[in-house]
């Protein structure tokens, strides 16, 4: 089938460019409504993604573990394995989207067998390593991702997959054990501030015992399927989303280790899916970036600027819990370039929070980085083969920079001109730009092959308003 065909097969992902919270949400919602997508597949991470979306009546939901597409009716969501499964916070997911009126979102959800499960040790494990770690903390959301994978990584025999959840008699003894195991070797911790309460978790089998009786809702609304279920969603006709999770620049392999999250977050988990399920359909990959930088919690972050804080508002993302502050800074064009060079090829990039531009008087952008001896640089290599000794010296150096400004070049059209300065900083066309946080606040700015309105029958949306005259390239 050709790509303009009602019935043409499409797969597109989305991989975010920076350090997480650049807009994966609204352009997953965006991209369902206007491809008529039919699932949301979910290809990294796990509960501690936070994808905001805003209804064009005004309900807000932040999707976590669900597809970001799930207030459009029948579209499904699937939990690929490479993503670690939270069973009770999805459970609270689902109770918070029914209170805004999606009642089936466990109903219309299919979950990988071989997905790996956070228990509450695994939580309260992976905080107290990080409160162990005092003034080197790595950065974590307190959701207990990270141990999840490295206990299954140390221990794979009692690593918890979803379809042992089906078997809550067998599956107990070898919870038993991994909280006996995490609790010999980090006790100890139990003096520090924040610390009790995880190690009574470690030691209190009644805890698991509410935790196995709760998932009942949860396994009584979706069954562990297997991996021929999401070749089965490739081959159907009409549009899949890879929905990734946090950004390429926390990549465990790529991102400035050792403030990184334990998830694959560059479109190798989407290229190594579509190759074993066969997909022969239409493939388009975009890189989703926002006007300027955010960062939540540690690491390093050379364009931060306070004074940025007060002048761009956060309505979804906070400074509280596990993760730590949310962080605001000037455009990086390259650290931007960084995350092109590891993710390879795009069709294009999306840009979000163009709305940004009308609240900061002057936008200026790092053009270099100065090093403390005297040197200067205006490019950060990508290593041949992951390495994450290289890693690390990329995180000390990006630590030590401190950046050379130059003005962006905004004139009278201020989106219009940021989409032309980023298109020439880094080479790539900006097909998409969202000037809020809607669906209805975002609009097609230039071709994307197989996505964009000629391409594959899209609605050009000409019975509404036209955006500003910037969301519109010749």
């Amino acid at each position: 089938m050709v790509a303009g065909s009602p019935r043409a097969r499409r797969a597109v992902a989305l991989v975010d460019l920076g350090f997480g919270d650049s807009g994966k949400g609204v352009l997953t919602d965006f991209l369902a409504r206007a491809l008529a997508a039919h699932t949301v597949v979910r290809f990294n991470g796990g509960a501690q993604a936070g994808h905001n979306v805003v209804t064009a009546d005004g309900r807000h939901h932040t999707f976590s573990q669900l597809g970001a597409g799930t207030f459009l009716p029948g579209l499904r969501t699937h939990l690929a394995a490479p993503v670690v499964i939270h069973p009770t916070a999805l459970l609270v997911e689902s109770r918070r989207l029914a209170e805004v009126g999606v009642s089936d979102a466990l109903e219309r959800l299919s979950i990988d067998e071989n997905c790996l499960v956070t228990t509450p040790l695994h939580q309260a494990a992976g905080r107290l390593r990080e409160l162990g770690r005092g003034s080197r903390r790595h950065g974590t959301s307190g959701v207990g991702v990270g141990e999840t994978v490295q206990q299954a990584i140390d221990f794979p025999e009692d690593a918890v997959r979803f379809r042992d959840l089906l078997a809550a008699c067998e599956l107990k003894p070898r919870l038993l054990r991994l909280g006996e195991r995490l609790r010999d070797e980090l006790g100890h911790l139990g003096a520090l501030p924040g610390a009790a309460a995880e190690v009574r978790v470690l030691g209190d089998p009644a805890v698991l015992d509410r935790w196995l009786e709760a998932l009942g809702p949860l396994l009584g609304a979706t069954t562990p399927v297997d991996s021929s279920h999401l070749a089965a969603v490739l081959r159907a006709p009409g549009t899949v989303i890879f929905e990734g999770a946090q950004g390429v620049l926390l990549d465990q392999w790529r991102g400035f280790h050792p403030h990184t999250t334990f998830s694959s977050c560059t479109l190798e988990p989407v290229r190594h899916m579509l190759g074993t399920a066969r997909y022969d359909g239409v493939f388009a990959c975009l890189g989703v970036l926002r006007t300027y930088l955010t960062r939540h919690g540690e690491g390093p972050f050379p364009t931060e600027d306070a004074a940025l804080d007060p002048l761009l508002p956060e309505l979804h993302n906070g400074g509280e819990g596990w993760q730590g502050a949310f962080r605001r800074g000037w455009p990086d064009p390259l650290i931007w370039r960084y995350a092109l060079g590891v993710v390879g090829v795009l069709d294009g990039l999306a840009v979000t929070h163009l709305d940004a531009l009308d609240r900061v008087p002057v936008w200026r952008a790092a053009r270099d980085y100065w090093m403390p001896d005297g040197s200067h640089r205006s490019e950060l290599p990508v290593s041949a083969e992951p390495d994450l000794g290289y890693q690390r010296m990329l995180t000390d150096l990006v630590a030590r920079a401190r950046p050379e400004y130059c003005a962006i070049p905004l004139g009278g059209h201020r989106p219009r001109d940021y989409v032309a300065w980023l298109e020439a900083e880094l080479g790539r066309r900006v097909v998409l730009g969202f000037s809020g946080p809607r669906a209805a606040d975002g609009d097609w700015l230039g071709a994307c092959e197989g996505l964009t309105p000629g391409a594959v029958g899209v609605s050009s949306r000409s019975s509404r308003p036209r955006a500003p005259d910037w969301s519109v390239r010749s």
